[in-house]
């Protein structure tokens, strides 16, 4: 342990990032930028093709950083998982979905656990910052690397550290986000902490890697059951014939007691609508049901019937049917000015209103275009033309770079499910 620690120190360790997706790619960069030599290791030849080239593929991160430390022999990508045998210490930061029952996908951390015991060694470092269920590092990733002949906590060292990565958000980033870590023994915690702390601001290391899993579940849980709470007012707020962006403009100004948080057409993204399911999942196995999780899913999981019921009564109130009518979509992507378009309710919204008739198309300046279930189309560019020709345009993600302005003068109907077009009172405009 103590001629790693002194590697770590002195930044001679060298690092290897498995998993170059929006947590890995970017993880990587701020070991190399403060001083680290880092082997990123992804199974997909054309993610290591293309970071081989200096083309990133992550919205946070920029080509140039990649060219240049790749040109300096500062960060090394492959797809060879043989590379771990050189490495000192290794961030596993692999997808972790569910499956179609809701339960927990371990075959992306099974699969790496396999191959990392083939060339694992002696005084090596591995963090887990896969979002999973409290138990998985010392249930599931500590037996698989102690068949290799170590033990962990003496031989080689093993902690779970949450990824708290928010795409898109140009404050927070790898270096300033607190970093959490938990190892499996005190040592493996000092290790984990010690080389985090050469590149993020705050360390905030806990007892153990089950408390360092809970506080992912915790936090994005807490998400997930306050969206759905103002989700539901935003549903009774229009029986009432009340907006309730006013209501909840009005409420934050109360400076303590209370938190903002918006309704939408839904929850989208890895985290949010997930991370809850592993919670409820592993309560489930323990014999305790989350029934605030339960209703939080239901409630979200409902939002896009919502929203086409909007659509469907403004159109009505055009004296058009859903049916036969041209709608589109303004934002697909599940959050504004990202990429990503996993569980993103745009598609459950497309394809609910195609299933009534509709004719759909869409505009998203990040995603050209979408191939899902039996819906493919690319993204049109935005203009008059191509709003003026539709009877319903609906903001479904409300990107920065719109043009707002040209969306309220071209369009004949506005569906607003973001609040984009607060400060536009007209009547062809309906909020959620």
């Amino acid at each position: 342990m103590r001629e790693l620690l002194e590697k770590i120190k002195s930044k001679k360790a060298k690092i290897g990032v498995i998993g170059l997706g929006y947590v890995g790619l970017p993880l990587a960069l701020e070991f190399v930028r403060n001083g680290y030599c880092v082997t990123g290791i992804d199974k997909s030849k054309e993610r290591v093709d293309a970071l081989n080239k200096g083309m990133s593929y992550v919205i946070d991160v920029k080509s140039e950083d990649i060219t240049q430390f790749i040109e300096k022999g500062l960060l090394c990508v492959t797809h060879d998982v043989s590379a771990l045998s050189t490495l000192d210490a290794v961030s596993i930061c692999v997808p972790t979905p569910l499956t179609k029952t809701k339960d927990p996908d371990m075959s992306y951390i099974i699969n790496v656990g396999q191959e990392v015991k083939n060339y694992m060694h002696k005084d090596q470092l591995f963090i887990l910052e896969s979002t999973t269920y409290p138990g998985t590092t010392e249930e599931l990733v500590l037996p698989m690397l102690e068949e290799g002949g170590f033990t962990v906590g003496k031989d080689v060292y093993l902690a779970f550290s949450p990824e708290r990565i928010d795409p898109g958000n140009k404050k927070y980033s790898v270096k300033n986000i607190p970093k959490v870590i938990g190892g499996v023994t005190p040592q493996c915690t000092e290790l984990a902490s010690r080389l985090y702390g050469h590149i993020i601001e705050t360390i905030i290391p806990v007892s153990s890697p089950k408390v360092a899993e809970m506080v992912k579940l915790l936090e994005n849980t807490f998400r997930n059951v306050n969206i759905a709470l103002v989700n539901e007012i935003a549903i009774m707020s229009e029986r009432l014939n009340i907006d309730v962006w006013e209501v909840i403009d009005a409420a934050k100004t109360k400076p303590f007691g209370f938190m903002s948080f918006y309704p939408g057409p839904g929850l989208g993204g890895h985290c949010i609508p997930i991370d809850p399911m592993y919670l409820s999942w592993v309560a489930k196995k323990n014999g305790f049901e989350l029934r605030f999780i339960a209703l939080a899913d239901q409630i979200n999981s409902a939002m896009p019937e919502f929203v086409v019921e909007k659509i469907t009564d403004a159109l009505n109130d055009a004296e058009k049917s859903v049916k036969g009518s041209n709608i589109h979509i303004l934002g697909v992507a599940y959050k504004k000015d990202v990429d990503d378009l996993r569980e993103s309710p745009a598609l459950e919204i497309m394809n609910i209103l195609r299933s009534k008739g509709a004719k759909i198309s869409y505009t998203d300046p990040y995603i050209q275009e979408i191939t899902y279930q039996k819906l493919s189309i690319k993204s049109k560019p935005l203009s008059k033309e191509v709003l003026s020709k539709v009877d319903c345009a609906v903001i479904v993600t409300d990107h920065s770079n719109f043009d707002y302005n040209l969306i309220v003068s071209s369009s004949k109907l506005i569906v607003d499910t973001r609040n984009a077009l607060k400060n536009i009172h007209k009547k062809h405009i309906v909020r959620l």
